[in-house]
């Protein structure tokens, strides 16, 4: 089992930033979690993708392309989500995900609200 846990969210000005972290645990399990992505949920919208490591590379929604960047520490077995020049759009509540035998497993979530 697998748990993950979010962290860094708060509010932050328009302009402003703030970076976001997840951390992944494993349970019975000697092999640790793939850490894998970055997706938010608006008020009242469906969730959506908004920054991954896919085959070794980041990709990143049209939407954060340019503002946002994810990493990890493998040793940490973290996963970061630097969140630049934010705009009141972005808020949401930012989950990460995780990969360990084929079963992706999410957090709870962390807040972020942007607003003046």
């Amino acid at each position: 089992q697998v748990q993950l846990v979010e962290s860094g969210g708060g509010l932050a000005q328009p302009g402003g930033s703030l970076r976001v972290s997840c951390v992944a645990t494993a349970t019975y399990s000697s092999v640790n979690p793939m850490l894998v992505g970055w997706y938010r949920q608006a008020p009242g919208k469906e969730r959506e993708f908004v920054a991954a490591f896919t085959r070794g590379t980041t990709t990143y929604a049209d939407s954060v392309k340019g503002r946002f960047t994810i990493s990890r520490d493998s040793a940490k077995n973290s996963l970061y989500l630097q969140l630049n020049s934010l705009k009141p759009e972005d808020t949401a509540v930012y989950y990460c995900n995780a990969i360990l035998n084929g079963i992706t497993y999410w957090g709870r979530g962390t807040l972020v609200t942007v607003s003046s």
